[in-house]
């Protein structure tokens, strides 16, 4: 089976910085490649848009929810319920009665029009040649050519025109995400301090395979909503006490988007987890539940599924690279072709005696613009392959020709190199991350809750 990575296309992708430059240059964002850590064919299992189903031709198709001004049909709830039933049967786990899936199932379909009608509204869109781009790296890093992909993707039942469209649809909820939460994110000196000394094995290498069941609570919820909210806990524990399956009852039952995937959150490490859950599973021993924890999101049920225990590494000697850049972002109204003359011209009155810094300043569109390019130290690994390719091909003060990237195309100075110890600095780092991947995850979880306590709904699926 074929995994495949989608590594981000669009400005301050969250998902393409470096480790250490987390806060302060998005282009550089390598560290947490995400993307879909999965084989081609459980690409059908991502509820951003329906699966490849076939569609019975006598299946009669009505609406069955309004959003705003936009509605949900009948034929499109039975395939994603379909799909979700599926996903759960393929888990192992035990499926709810359909009435109750269905439900599940919609929501999450409410949920994500909501965040495409805002996308649309607000005028964030992905462009074809964005795509485009995407989808090569997929390709690429599965050592395969277009025609290839296609024909794995096809042999698993996808088309083609579905796998684009899920990747757009996942583009797009990121740079969302991006947008609207993570570029607001920071993480101060002290909270990473403050990291460190409570959690000293955060990096120590185990991980813990969560199951967990939200039940969200109101804005500004009032005492009896917390007390309905407490009584329905109580119901919930008493039948996962009492033997019933954990995956069928957050399928029935859980308010968290991953509620149709049995209420899986995947392996994580200690530093990856909630602060709330980490400490809860803290002792329990495989397929023990945590006690109801209450957070400003609502109730959460947590269940430790698994736990795996890693290596640790010592102290550890690389060569890092000081090293400025310019950027330029291609769009619409600047093509690749228009990108790269511009950055040859720069290049030329650099070469002829003009200041890196000056024209970084004036004309870059990075972050980094303001410090003239200067990116600071940065370690192997930390960039994108192509920058860093580019940048290792380097000596001191020299100049590169432009790059391309995929956050678009640019000039690179180094301007000297050195042997650190970068153990302590990694770690550092890693709980910069850490702390900014937890506070953008309930961050983006409020985001959410509110757009979608904004949004008109009306249900009609009571008719069926």
């Amino acid at each position: 089976m074929i995994a495949y990575r989608l590594q981000k296309t669009y400005p301050q992708s969250r998902l393409s910085e470096p480790k250490r430059l987390m806060n302060r240059h998005p282009f550089l964002r390598s560290a947490r490649n995400l993307v879909f850590g999965i084989s081609l064919l459980a690409v059908a299992n991502l509820l951003f848009l329906p699966a490849a189903v076939a569609r019975p031709a006598t299946e009669v198709d009505r609406v069955v929810a309004v959003v705003n001004k936009e509605v949900i049909t009948a034929v499109e709830l039975r395939e994603r319920s379909r799909q979700a039933a599926r996903q759960l049967e393929r888990q192992g786990v035990e499926l709810p009665p359909a009435e109750v899936l269905e439900r599940q199932v919609l929501e999450r379909l409410i949920v994500e029009r909501a965040q495409f009608q805002y996308a649309e509204e607000t005028g964030l869109r992905i462009t074809d040649a964005m795509l485009e781009r995407a989808v090569g790296r997929i390709a690429e890093n599965n050592g395969l050519s277009e025609a290839e992909l296609r024909s794995a993707l096809a042999a698993d039942g996808i088309s083609w025109d579905r796998f684009r469209s899920q990747i757009r649809a996942e583009m797009l909820f990121d740079q969302l995400r991006e947008r609207e939460v993570e570029s607001r994110i920071t993480v101060t000196d002290a909270e990473v301090d403050n990291f460190l000394a409570s959690t000293p094995d955060a990096f120590s290498g185990t991980e813990a395979l969560i199951a967990h069941i939200l039940l969200r609570a109101p804005e500004s919820p009032t005492q009896q909503d917390l007390a309905r909210l407490s009584a329905r806990a109580d119901e919930i524990m008493k039948l996962l006490t009492g033997g019933e399956d954990f995956g069928k009852v957050a399928a029935s039952y859980s308010d968290a988007p991953d509620a149709v995937q049995g209420g899986l959150i995947g392996w994580r490490s200690a530093d990856r987890l909630p602060a709330l859950f980490a400490e809860a599973v803290q002792g329990l021993k495989p397929g023990e539940l945590a006690p109801v924890l209450r957070s400003p999101a609502g109730l959460h049920i947590v269940k430790l599924v698994d736990f795996r225990r890693g290596g640790t590494t010592g102290a550890e000697r690389q060569e890092q690279t000081r090293a400025s850049h310019i950027l330029l972002r291609t769009s619409e109204v600047l093509s690749d072709t228009e990108a790269q003359a511009r950055l040859i011209a720069l290049r030329e009155r650099i070469v002829n005696g003009e200041s890196f810094a000056d024209l970084a300043r004036a004309h870059s569109a990075d972050l980094s613009a303001a410090k003239g390019g200067e990116l600071g130290w940065i370690l192997q690994g930390d960039t994108v392959p192509e920058f860093e390719r580019a940048m290792n091909a380097l000596g001191p003060g020299e100049v590169s020709q432009p790059v391309r990237s995929p956050f678009g195309w640019h000039l690179i100075q180094v301007h000297e190199r050195r042997m650190q110890d970068v153990s302590g600095e990694r770690k550092r780092n890693a709980a910069r991350n850490a702390l900014r991947e937890r506070k953008a995850s309930e961050a983006y979880e409020e985001w959410v809750r509110e757009l979608r306590d904004s949004t008109y709904v009306e249900y009609r699926i009571e008719q069926d």
